[in-house]
């Protein structure tokens, strides 16, 4: 059967690498039927809303999602499209590539970020002038849910866990959340790890190789994967995955890049790495591992866009990976 594969490509540079990315995609053995809808900046203004209807019914239809990046309208495209897509967990593994100047070449390893809730719920009040607050909501069954994803996921990789969060200040919510964990490692049977977010942040820095599966709150998530991204060389390297029960959605970390936008340099690699992730959790694992190995060559052998040195462009570096696959 044909996998259906929704295609949003967004604005500015997600207009240029996920066409990329589609086309390491063609270049597989899998047949995929791609359908590709509209989000972000451009169809608002042409549109009045910047994710329509007929995107969402695309993307629950669909078997996954390939989505690029979003502008000014982003916090009203892609956090709905993880709820169309019933995400819950948000995977965002953070690498160093040979052939790329990392900051701490030996970084290697995996945030895994529950993506539903806490001050990312959308629960924000003006209380009168000068007063406003924001919620941050944390319940017992989504942290359960993604401690449950996050020991399956360490247990498939063999890998450590360690959770992150700031209980000793927010006592009530995280506390919430660290019980949660708890009673899942112990019926699990596993071992963990637990570290104060603030103090996580700076042991990143210093030594990467501590940490192998993080376990992370929403916001935490978000910022400690985008700090781990400046360890290995930039957003243009981080590929994720919004995962569901029974579908998924995967992108870029990176987002618009409106200085460089248009001008057909833009870095795939991540996109391209999101593809293989989708492919991955399609079942073909086979292809996905290639396509991996196909973006790590030409990461390590060249050619390479500007923002890794290079003088390559958008297209020249997906040929490469065609080329190696």
């Amino acid at each position: 059967m044909t996998d259906e594969i929704a295609i949003i490509p967004g604005d500015g540079i997600g207009r240029e690498v996920v066409p990329a990315a589609v086309r390491v995609l063609e270049a597989t053995e899998p047949s995929f039927a791609f359908t590709e809808a509209e989000a972000g900046d451009a169809v608002a203004e042409r549109e009045g809303t910047p994710l329509p209807d007929s995107t969402v019914e695309t993307v629950e239809a669909a078997d996954a999602t390939l989505f690029g990046a979003a502008g000014e309208t982003a916090a009203d495209v892609i956090l709905p499209l993880r709820e169309a897509v019933g995400s819950f967990a948000n995977v965002r593994p953070a690498r160093a590539y040979p052939g790329v100047d990392a900051l701490r070449p030996e970084t290697d390893l995996v945030f895994v970020r529950e993506n539903t809730e806490g001050v990312y719920s959308g629960i924000e009040s003006d209380l009168g002038e000068g007063v406003t607050t924001l919620t941050r909501v944390v319940t017992e069954s989504a942290s359960r849910r993604i401690a449950e994803f996050g020991f399956a996921y360490a247990d498939e990789h063999d890998a450590d866990v360690t959770v992150t969060h700031k209980a000793n200040v927010m006592r009530t919510t995280d506390g919430r959340f660290l019980d949660a964990v708890d009673a899942v490692a112990a019926e699990r049977g596993a071992d963990y790890d637990t570290e104060l977010m603030d103090a996580l942040a700076t042991k990143l820095l210093l030594d990467p190789t501590q940490y192998d599966v993080v376990l992370c709150p929403n916001l935490a998530g978000d910022v400690l994967s985008d700090l781990a991204a400046g360890l290995v060389g930039g957003l243009g390297l981080l590929p994720s995955a919004n995962v569901g029960a029974d579908n998924a959605l995967f992108e870029p970390v990176h987002g618009t890049a409106p200085d460089i936008a248009g001008e057909g340099v833009a870095n795939p690699a991540a996109a391209i790495l999101s593809a293989a992730m989708l492919l991955t959790h399609l079942g073909y694992e086979d292809e996905g591992a290639r396509v991996r190995s196909a973006v790590e060559r030409t990461l390590e052998e060249g050619p390479r866009t500007p923002d890794l040195g290079g003088t390559a462009t958008t297209d020249e570096v997906a040929a490469a990976v065609v080329s190696r696959l």
